[in-house]
């Protein structure tokens, strides 16, 4: 009996298992459809982003190049610019709402690309065929390998996907290896803030490492509020949770921080240095943080893991090409270094240079006008010796004499 039964319990539980493996193909599927419009929302974005900086840089080199007394935020440009960088943002920000974490921030190569090919087409300069490729060469070879990494970071990037709830949420937050990342990131970013202010380590990686530990927690903040919000819309509300409340705090903070370094970055060093460094730390440290905290690269198998990192180093690459192939800015420089002149002694003891202060006023030498100034940088007036002019007996008006003391 059980050697008859046997068989029939084998055709019983084949339907059953067929029906379990037919599920799994139609997740895969659906799940990589959120992963395709969570990167097309990304290109998107950052493609939009690029045309609208480069409208609102337009809109202000137009105004400083004619007579048009008009102040940059009048002009239908600058307003044109500033609508595209909205949606453009708008664009990223929901694509963390689709796309894993991992797989978005790469994505930002995009602008870099857009920028370089924008560049590329509006320039004035007149070249030769053979000039031209030889001087942009690099910015060819870095869009060629740039697009080819994001082909692989959206074919191999990780396919985990989770509803943005606020348990889910909590949970990762209180998990032990998300509280032992934090833990290290902010030893990290203490001795980092230490140098930096106490030793002056003005290096670019000191402040571009800084820009990015706190680029990962904007990130994880950012992919925290737009999943809920997603899912808000979806049906479940999700605005009732304190964890949103919290992420929506730590991401305006951290990205207003992360703002002020980068505009100190911006006036210490070249901004195609601050970008090619700054995607590398930046990128580096945010998938980090992803497979951290929302477990970006649970199940994925090594073949995939290693095709990602792949992309991501050609990617790396493409962006360091192509920014190393612009133009340095040439700061303007009104007056003469007394430094440049041969056999002329510095006279401050910091090393700096004598120059007026552009900022005190436009007049250069005895001109400026020194009434608002402390008595120490009053200039000493030599006595003046009366003489006696004119016909005998005939004394001319007596002379004002200025009289200044300089304090030690």
């Amino acid at each position: 009996m059980e050697g008859g039964n046997s068989p029939n319990l084998q055709l019983q539980q084949l339907p059953l298992a067929t029906a379990a493996v037919s599920v799994q193909p139609h997740t895969d599927s659906f799940s990589y459809k959120e992963n395709l419009i969570g990167a097309l929302l990304a290109i998107f974005g950052h493609l939009v982003i690029s045309i609208a900086l480069n409208l609102q840089k337009y809109s202000h080199i137009r105004l400083a190049g004619s007579k048009d007394p008009r102040a940059y935020f009048k002009t239908k440009t600058w307003w044109c610019g500033l609508f595209l960088l909205v949606l453009g943002e708008l664009g990223v920000f929901s694509s963390y709402a689709f796309a894993p974490l991992s797989l978005i921030v790469p994505l930002s190569a995009v602008s870099v690309i857009a920028s370089a090919i924008i560049g590329i087409i509006f320039i004035k300069e007149k070249w030769k065929p053979k000039d031209f490729l030889r001087r942009y060469v690099l910015s060819f070879v870095g869009c060629g390998l740039a697009i080819v990494g994001t082909y692989l970071l959206i074919t191999f990037g990780p396919n985990s996907h989770e509803k943005m709830t606020g348990e889910n949420i909590t949970r990762h937050l209180v998990s032990w290896p998300f509280l032992l990342y934090m833990l290290v990131e902010i030893v990290i970013f203490c001795l980092l803030l230490y140098f930096y202010k106490e030793k002056n380590a003005n290096y670019i990686v000191v402040i571009l490492l800084l820009v990015a530990l706190l680029g990962s927690m904007t990130v994880v903040t950012v992919k925290a509020v737009a999943g809920m919000i997603v899912v808000s819309i979806q049906g479940n509300l999700q605005l009732d949770y304190p964890i949103f409340y919290i992420m929506l705090v730590c991401m305006i903070a951290t990205a207003t921080f992360q703002a002020a370094f980068l505009a100190q970055a911006s006036q210490l060093y070249d901004s195609s240095q601050i970008a090619s460094v700054g995607y590398i730390l930046s990128t580096t440290a945010a998938v980090t943080a992803g497979a951290t905290f929302y477990l970006d690269f649970t199940g994925e198998d090594v073949l995939h893991i290693c095709m990602f990192a792949l992309g991501c180093l050609i990617a790396f690459l493409g962006v360091f090409l192509i920014t190393r192939n612009r133009k340095k800015a040439v700061p303007f420089e009104p007056y003469i270094s007394m430094d440049a002149m041969p056999g002329m002694q510095n006279m401050h003891d910091k090393g700096i240079a004598v120059q007026p202060d552009l900022k005190a006023s436009f007049s250069y030498g005895a001109l400026e006008n020194n009434d608002n100034m402390p008595e120490i940088y009053t200039p000493a007036t030599l006595p003046i010796v009366q003489e006696q002019h004119g016909s005998k007996g005939v004394s001319a008006p007596p002379y004002r004499v200025l009289e200044h003391s300089k304090k030690e």
